[in-house]
């Protein structure tokens, strides 16, 4: 269980650094006061939530209640955050955990 929890985490580690790198190469990067006011600016979006991911890099979720958009972004150690995914339809959801034991 333990094993299988951290190949998740590695996993997701991997795919935030692959699609900070993809979105890089596209263009899809600034620094990130100018990525967090043009989110609110042009749609609305706050942070809603944030964790450290791969190389000390923060991964934050921005959306809008209004319009449901949503936007997540990377953003590496030198500042610039890059746009790695967004769309629409942005639920907040607070789910409980499985009781001790009992597998998910």
């Amino acid at each position: 269980m333990i094993a299988r929890k951290r190949n998740l985490s590695l996993t997701a580690a991997l795919t935030c650094l692959l699609a900070t790198q993809a979105a890089a190469q596209s263009g899809q990067c600034a620094p990130r006061e100018t990525v967090v006011q043009r989110l609110a600016e042009a749609y609305g979006e706050t942070r809603q939530s944030m964790g450290l991911g791969a190389n000390n890099a923060v991964v934050e979720v921005f959306a809008s209640a209004t319009s449901g958009s949503w936007t997540i972004t990377v953003t590496g150690t030198n500042g610039i955050t890059c746009l790695v995914a967004s769309g629409q339809g942005f639920e907040t959801i607070a789910d409980s955990l499985p009781a001790p034991g009992n597998d998910a």
